[in-house]
């Protein structure tokens, strides 16, 4: 799930460089924290935040196969 949150963001950004990813696991939640480039950050959220809730919509359903619970914090 990692991996799929930073090739997303990593299509979108400018500066891939500064694109990370960190994994939270508590009892039954994975929380990732993505954090980009200020100058970037509107290109991860996109207009009204469409890209944001599509690339956790994306980040959900791959979750579901694996019976996990993930949410995808934007920093």
């Amino acid at each position: 799930m990692k991996e799929l949150v930073e090739v997303i963001a990593k299509a979108l950004v400018k500066n891939q460089n500064q694109v990370s990813v960190t994994e939270v696991c508590d009892s039954s939640t994975t929380i990732y924290s993505l954090r980009v480039a200020q100058e970037d950050m509107g290109k991860v959220i996109g207009k009204q935040g469409r890209i944001a809730k599509a690339m956790r919509t994306v980040v959900k359903a791959a979750a579901i196969r694996e019976n996990k619970k993930v949410m995808v914090e934007i920093i």
